[in-house]
């Protein structure tokens, strides 16, 4: 008798290969829930959770499209 069969292993690796972009959410979330949590300790009362949080998003946002715009600029043969 096997712990892990690895057909269901194979099959969850596949599964996962061809779908990264839940995932790339869900590591931005969490990402945004440290920095939030580390901006409205800097600020204090200034802002309200709900700014951090927007903040957060939009500061995430930014560098996204930044990465993005970067790679489309010096590699535009891959678009």
């Amino acid at each position: 008798m096997k712990c892990f069969p690895t057909d269901d292993l194979a099959l969850l690796w596949q599964t996962w290969s061809r779908r990264k972009y839940p995932t790339y959410i869900f590591l931005a979330l969490c990402l945004n829930v440290i920095l939030a949590s580390a901006a409205f300790a800097a600020t204090g009362d200034t802002f309200t959770r709900p700014q951090i949080y927007a903040l957060g998003i939009l500061g995430l946002g930014t560098v996204a499209l930044s990465g993005y715009l970067f790679v489309v600029m010096f590699q535009p043969e891959r678009f």
